[in-house]
């Protein structure tokens, strides 16, 4: 695609005569930046230095020239974006945050690379919760499709509140990539839907140097990437000069930024680990160049090889405007803010409201306080307690991996997120304003996009995913991404056990909850019915720090009078207190309700049994040491068995024994399954009574976990 001066900057004009002003000083700044990087990785002899050397020119454009930011007020809100998915690099933004003056990233910060301080703001891949990084990234591709989300956040927002003259919304969306980022699925995924969304905000950047770990990129891939990508619904703009060619970079990245109905991938062709022994080949990538080279490189570029980390005065020069530049910009957008609110109040109050990420203070008022006593899958008693509040409150972003009649996540007159121009055969269109997203079979994309989603500002927008909790394997990793960087998503995962039935072992998740309930900062909860779904949500909707994924039924579960929402919040409770008991049953989940009619056998034979509801591990963890004890009460020498049809592992910390499941599940209806694996009540009775017996005449037993 030709590239012409025909877009703009930040400040309403293309950068171009600034570039052609500063031109002369080009050559210092990326020498400069290409010499700190090896000396940050030569430092503590470790590091990956040759993609970072290999962008230099890059991140010049876009920093110096193109991109809005304000790097002393780092949250501004319509800040333009900025995602390093290929991580690793993480030096290229580092420097960068260092010279264009986050004060955070001090001189003495920029050189903790890589060291043993335990305070360093310069891990080995970028993490969110350092001033200037809008996500943590590392596993490649996920910073592509948490890029998608950022873009879809600000397509959302501009479509509810900008009116005629006031942009209130308006940043774009940046994303740098590597080849590997180009392999991994969930990339792909990702840039699939944002071209069918025609994501014109946003621009992916390439770093196209053809390495690799293992070598050159020709190893294991020779597509036409260009192709590709047009074929994808995006714009293609090629820069081959990527190393030098700062004017030919701010013309395509200026470009990008006005594209009218597409996202815009820019080829930048590089040379990784540029002016160094192994520059262009794979060696350059993660290690370090030596001592003797990094002097060579130096007496090479004219610079003295005993002196290290120099920032030349010309060079803090070029970028010592950028901070007022971006107050610039705030002050601005505050005056727009104020200007907007006198002219639409009621608007100017609700977006005040989604800056700041707070829910209504009524938004409980809108679960319902009782339920229909009939039998209830409890993915519908999802739907029952969400959809109220998502119809209501727009901070929600709601979607689903193909699976729309099954998960029961639409509300009445949902609008799609969609293109506004699309128009679907099967008639379900919508707009940029729709809060449903339909993300095709794209599962691992989906939770992917929704941690950019959540990312964009602090619980301005909450995403709820859904799909059947087995294939929430396939988005494990962007689960944890999540996670780990304390975003508040809601994870929606039905059809949660062997009573789902008929679709059988490839769908029967006997071996998933051990993950996630492993997993730190997640709430993997299973709620029981109705009541028990409500106070699921409730706990999600109130962890503003932590994702969580609700785990419910496909078949219908008996409604339990005994159940309380606000036991679920504490992870376990009593549900059925017996004097003198003899045994405790935990019941979880879907198969709550088999503990209650366990205890009920049992006590036709005379043994008193008392049932505790255990929907939450992690909740329970978070009590203290007295209400443990006070639901378990193990501490008594009361034994506890619990109930599930999963893998037992986890459950010696809270149960004695377990009815649990140690293999792939079986294609039957889903009574049936659970009788083949042993979970008739009569069945369930007498595994209890011959437990019973054992501990009675072995002590040993007691204090081992029994696998009944």
């Amino acid at each position: 695609m030709a590239v012409g001066p025909i877009a703009v900057n930040g400040s309403g004009k293309s950068a171009l005569p600034l570039v052609q002003q500063l031109s002369k000083d080009h050559e210092v700044v990326l020498k400069t930046f290409r010499l700190l990087i090896a000396d940050l990785c030569q430092q503590f002899g470790g590091g990956h230095p040759g993609g970072a050397i290999g962008m230099a020119a890059i991140g010049v454009a876009l920093w110096r020239y193109v991109m809005r930011y304000a790097p002393h007020t780092p949250d501004y809100f319509n800040r333009d974006r900025f995602v390093l998915s290929n991580g690793h690099t993480c030096l290229f933004q580092y420097t960068f945050l260092h010279l264009t003056g986050y004060k955070a990233m001090t001189f003495d910060q920029l050189k903790s690379y890589h060291s043993d301080r335990i305070d360093a703001l310069c891990p080995g891949h970028p993490e969110i919760e350092h001033e200037g990084i809008e996500v943590t990234t590392g596993p490649l591709g996920q910073g592509v499709a948490n890029a998608v989300g950022l873009a879809m956040a600000t397509k959302n927002l501009a479509a509810k509140f900008n009116q005629p003259g006031y942009d209130l919304v308006s940043n774009h969306t940046w994303c740098m990539i590597g080849d590997a980022c180009l392999q991994e699925g969930v990339g792909l995924e990702a840039i699939s839907y944002a071209g069918h969304l025609k994501l014109n905000n946003l621009t992916v950047i390439y770093d196209n140097n053809q390495i690799t770990c293992d070598g050159s990129v020709d190893l294991t891939n020779t597509e036409d990437v260009n192709a590709k990508m047009r074929a994808c619904g995006w714009e293609v703009i090629d820069v081959e000069n990527g190393c030098y060619d700062i004017e030919g970079l701010v013309k395509a990245l200026e470009q990008a930024r006005v594209s009218k109905d597409k996202p815009t991938f820019i080829n930048v062709r590089t040379i990784i680990g540029l002016g160094s022994n192994v520059a262009g080949m794979a060696a350059a990538h993660g290690a370090a160049f030596g001592a003797p080279n990094v002097a060579q490189m130096k007496k090479d570029n004219g610079f003295n090889p005993n002196e290290h980390f120099v920032i030349g005065e010309s060079v803090r020069k070029f970028f010592e405007d950028l901070p007022a530049r971006g107050e610039s910009l705030v002050r601005d957008w505050n005056e727009l803010v104020k200007q907007y609110s006198a002219q639409y109040p009621e608007l100017g109050g609700e977006f005040q409201r989604r800056m700041s990420g707070e829910l209504p203070s009524n938004w409980k008022d809108l679960i319902p306080s009782s339920f229909p006593e009939k039998p209830t899958a409890s993915r519908a008693s999802s739907g029952l307690v969400f959809n109220p509040i998502a119809e209501k409150m727009e901070n929600f972003m709601v979607g689903t991996a193909d699976l729309s009649p099954s998960v029961n996540m639409i509300w009445p007159g949902k609008v799609d997120f969609q293109h506004p121009g699309l128009r679907t055969t099967c008639n379900i269109n919508g707009n940029y304003s729709g809060r449903y997203i339909h993300y095709g079979v794209r599962e691992h994309a989906m939770c992917a996009i929704s941690n950019g989603l959540a990312a964009y500002a602090p619980n301005t927008f909450i995403p709820v995913t859904s799909s059947f909790f087995m294939f929430y394997l396939y988005a494990a990793p962007a689960v944890r991404m999540g996670a780990l960087q304390r975003l508040q998503i809601i994870h929606c995962a039905t059809h949660d056990s062997i009573g789902m039935g008929e679709d059988g072992p490839t769908h029967q998740p006997i071996e998933l909850a051990a993950l996630y309930r492993a997993m730190p900062n997640l709430l993997y909860i299973r709620p029981g019915d109705s009541e028990e779904t409500a106070g699921a949500w409730i706990t999600a909707l109130e962890a503003k720090k932590t994702s969580t994924i609700i785990s419910t039924s496909r078949h219908a579960l008996p409604q339990l009078k005994q159940t309380r929402r606000d036991g679920v919040t504490r992870g376990a409770y009593v549900l059925q207190e017996a004097e003198n008991a003899a045994i405790t049953l935990i019941g979880v989940g879907a198969e709550l309700s088999f503990a209650l009619e366990v205890a009920y056998k049992l006590k036709e034979s005379g043994i008193v049994a008392r049932v505790v509801s255990f929907p939450c591990q992690r909740l329970f963890e978070q009590q203290s040491l007295e209400y443990r004890r006070s639901v378990l009460q193990r501490h008594r020498g009361v034994p506890a068995v619990v109930i599930e049809p999963y893998a037992p592992n986890g459950w010696e910390r809270y149960a004695d024994a377990g009815v649990c499941v140690k293999r792939f599940g079986h294609s039957l209806p889903g009574k049936v399954a659970y009788k083949f694996f042993g979970y008739g009540i009569e069945e369930l009775t007498e595994k209890v009574k011959g437990y019973l017996g054992r501990v009675e005449g072995d002590e040993v037993l007691r204090r081992e976990f029994v696998e009944l």
